[in-house]
């Protein structure tokens, strides 16, 4: 009898020896997708804020223009970016502006649609931080004889991005997550490889593998911001 319960116990151990090779050896063989769905991941990430953060302030200054037409040209831009789904805008760029000769390819349409999308929510924060600054400020830069653009960049825009960088960072944290919409357009990004895997191998371990790498990412940026904000304390 314990004989028996011994062999029992043996077999179990060499069955959760051999389920967690396989693991580990399905887990190398899905790396390399990983890693270039995780590419084509960064290269929309980073170059989504490399066109929004500017087009947003650029936006923004627009947005408090004296100039009516363009500041209400610019306030319903920012409406209809935030008021509709950011999905709905790709299928938008990508399926419909072609009906009115625009045409884009796949990744070139995603980097539209995101940079215009994510200009609107950059464009508000940024109004609101330089909606905070003191008049006085400007006043005394004036004084001191900076023109308007010196005032803006030596003065005004450091103190703006010290008061909306914590919005920025969630702004970016949800980036780094809505990246995965580009699926949409078949795009062959981080999560569509986990799709693809896991349609193929009837599997959901690609999804769990590709959930842990987006906690990371997050992870990462979360305390990357901790530490920007940190280094910025200095004015307080």
């Amino acid at each position: 009898m314990i004989q028996h319960i011994l062999n029992n116990q043996t077999m179990s151990s060499l069955q959760a020896d051999s389920s967690f090779n396989e693991l580990l050896h399905y887990i190398n063989k899905f790396i390399p997708a990983a890693l270039d769905g995780l590419y084509t991941t960064f290269i929309i990430f980073i170059i989504t804020l490399l066109i929004s953060i500017p087009l947003g302030i650029i936006v923004a200054l627009c947005r408090l223009s004296t100039f009516k037409p363009l500041s209400k040209f610019t306030e319903l831009y920012i409406w209809v970016m935030r008021g509709t789904p950011l999905l709905l805008q790709l299928i938008f760029v990508y399926f419909g502006l072609p009906e009115l000769g625009i045409k884009f390819n796949r990744l070139t349409a995603a980097l539209f649609a995101f940079s215009l999308n994510y200009a609107a929510y950059f464009a508000e924060i940024f109004r609101a931080g330089i909606a905070s600054i003191d008049k006085g400020q400007y006043e005394g830069a004036e004084v001191l004889g900076l023109s308007k653009a010196q005032t803006f960049k030596l003065v005004v825009l450091p103190q703006v991005i010290k008061r909306v960088l914590p919005a920025i960072a969630n702004e970016v944290i949800t980036l780094v997550k809505d990246t995965a919409l580009v699926y949409v357009l078949a795009i062959t990004d981080l999560l569509r490889t986990a799709k693809i895997a896991a349609n193929r191998d009837a599997t959901l371990v690609p999804y769990a593998l590709v959930g842990i790498v987006y906690l990371i990412l997050v992870y990462g940026f979360t305390k990357l911001f901790d530490r920007v904000e940190k280094r910025l304390a200095y004015y307080e």
